[in-house]
């Protein structure tokens, strides 16, 4: 409930309006069986058709301005749910930004998207159902009630009885589906998490054949989702039968004093007739209550794992923001200095001792096997990650002293898959820089040896990307997103075994090109292939998170068995091959 009114703390006079005027509706509904009363017991006792018509005229007078509150109240309800609902999903987003790397593995993507929309989804009904109800039942189930006694006290003493039992009837049930519902959300995020990896992976799994296998998977999961929805939705069935049961006990118990009364003449046709009419009233309402109840129990539940996401600490990471504010560039661009790191939850090193400088304009090869430490030295390169111990400093400056904003602008990295988004060719540049000019496209791409593929699109730098960059090769959507890195200009380049499909005569146009940039960026180049780092001023050969090698291609040919074994391995295939 604090979660909810922290976002509806925003919009005070629309949580403020709504249910006061669901009160309102609910005063002109309890004068109702008033009126039906008096028509009764004097229009009808004594065949008065005007005063029955003028009475009717009442009943309608009271249907229009209830039907014109409510439907004011709704408005109010809606509009401040929605919106605290946009927040939400706002604050959501933003937050989840802030992640670093380690995060967002340990959330999970299903995860976080299940929470950014369907449990969002949940709040957003439980607060509009919330303020639509959380008084006009409870005041009419009370009030109806108050008004039953002001009627016949010995026949509202059964109110008294159905209430109570009612109210512990909802509680019942409420306390039983609460982690039923939790357990829903959860295995819905397995089902999503499937169809995510099932929709990207499709190519693999019809390559390899498990259709079927993928195909029992899914249908595993979804009938572990379909019994557990099963599970909670038997108990939360028994609600509105018990509920009805009960009221309908009380109907009979009414009916049956009442009876009794209305014979020996001390209680009026009309006046049992509103009895059993504030009865149903209360029946209806508690109803509504019950499920509103279940609604809030899913509330509740969403709001509990979105609480968990927002009170996640952003990142792993720290931004000391050192005094020296100064803008002048170290160098020493890069400075690895007995550097080591293991992922939270391990206690096994991913880095080991690492030392390593590089000049301001030189180039960094990295190579290694895999599981050798690359990845993760990219990683805390990128500062998704803080060392475990020793320091890495970016122009002299400890990493911790740059925020995210600097860290961007330093660095212009390209990741191992490329990534592109739904949209023009144009629109993908612009992620890394929105003013740049049509220009400095064409210099990017260029640079990064796609100009030939936009030029020979039909709308050039308007052609349409489709989702995931479907439309466009490998090695074309590799260098449109080294384009990308490219357009802003970046002090520190990292190509992330970015040229893993190009050819090796592109590839060697591409490390020149970049070799030739006017800003002269620090580049530093992963891969697995020798022909990507045998140019670099300094190659770094990691095994086993460790440093088995560092110098020029020629000094570790003659000193790294290792970066030996590689190089020769890739040019006697190459060799054979020829």
């Amino acid at each position: 409930m604090r979660f909810a009114a922290h976002y509806l703390g925003d919009y005070k006079k629309e949580s403020l309006l709504a249910p006061l005027f669901k009160m309102l509706e609910a005063i002109f509904e309890l004068l109702v069986p008033l009126v039906m009363a008096k028509i009764i017991d004097v229009g009808i006792a004594n065949k008065d058709t005007g005063y029955i018509m003028r009475m009717c005229g009442m009943l309608i007078l009271l249907a229009v301005i209830g039907l014109t509150v409510a439907i004011i109240a709704q408005y109010f309800s809606a509009k401040a749910a929605i919106n605290a609902a946009g927040q939400m999903r706002q604050d959501l987003f933003f937050h989840i930004m802030k992640f670093s790397r380690g995060t967002l593995e340990n959330a999970g993507t299903a995860s976080l998207v299940t929470r950014i929309t369907n449990d969002v989804n949940q709040v957003q009904n439980g607060m509009n159902m919330f303020l639509r109800l959380f008084l006009r039942s409870p005041f009419i189930v009370f009030g109806a009630m108050i008004m039953s006694f002001t009627v016949d006290v010995k026949a509202a003493l059964a109110f008294c009885v159905v209430i109570p039992v009612l109210g512990l009837v909802v509680y019942l049930v409420m306390r039983a589906t609460l982690p039923k519902f939790r357990k829903i959300q959860e295995g819905l995020e397995k089902v999503l998490l499937t169809v995510n990896e099932n929709l990207e992976g499709v190519r693999v799994i019809r390559a390899f054949r498990v259709e079927k296998k993928q195909d029992k998977r899914f249908k595993d999961e979804t009938a572990d989702l379909y019994g557990r929805q099963v599970s909670a939705g038997r108990i939360s069935a028994l609600l509105n039968p018990v509920t009805y049961a009960v009221i309908n006990l009380g109907i009979a118990i009414i009916l049956w004093i009442s009876g009794g009364q209305v014979n020996t003449g001390s209680l009026t046709q009309g006046e049992a007739v509103a009895l059993v009419n504030y009865m149903s009233q209360i029946l209806v309402e508690l109803i509504k209550l019950a499920n509103l109840i279940l609604l809030l129990t899913r509330a509740i539940s969403s709001a509990g794992r979105l609480q968990e996401i927002l009170t996640t600490e952003p990142d792993e990471r720290t931004h000391e923001k050192l005094a020296d504010s100064s803008n002048e560039l170290n160098d020493t661009a890069i400075e690895f200095d007995n550097l080591s790191f293991t992922y939270p939850g391990s206690r096994d090193y991913a880095l080991s001792d690492i030392s390593v400088k590089i000049g301001r304009g030189q180039s960094l090869g990295i190579i290694g096997g895999t599981g050798s430490g690359k990845s993760s030295l990219v990683r805390l390169l990128r500062h998704a990650y803080d060392p475990t111990s020793g320091s890495l400093k970016l122009f002299g400056k400890d990493i911790t002293a740059y925020s995210d904003e600097e860290l961007v602008q330093t660095i212009g990295h390209v990741p191992q898959k490329a990534n592109l988004f739904t949209g023009t060719i144009k629109y993908n540049l612009q992620l890394a820089k929105p003013d740049a000019t049509e220009e400095e496209m064409w210099a990017a791409l260029d640079a990064a040896q796609a100009k030939e593929i936009v030029e020979n699109k039909e709308n050039r730098l308007d052609e349409f990307i489709q989702r995931g960059g479907t439309n466009f090769s490998g090695g074309q959507k590799q260098r449109l997103t080294i384009a990308r890195a490219l357009i802003k200009k970046p002090v520190i380049l990292i190509l992330d075994d970015s040229a893993s499909a190009l050819d090796m005569l592109t590839e060697r146009h591409l490390q020149d090109a970049i070799g030739k940039l006017p800003w002269h960026p620090t580049s530093v180049i992963i891969s697995q292939r020798a022909s990507s780092v045998m140019t670099c001023d300094q190659i770094l050969v990691l095994e086993g998170g460790k440093v088995a090698g560092l110098g020029t291609s020629d000094e570790l040919l003659k000193t790294c068995p290792i970066y030996k074994e590689i190089y020769s391995t890739q040019f006697e295939i190459k060799e054979a091959a020829v």
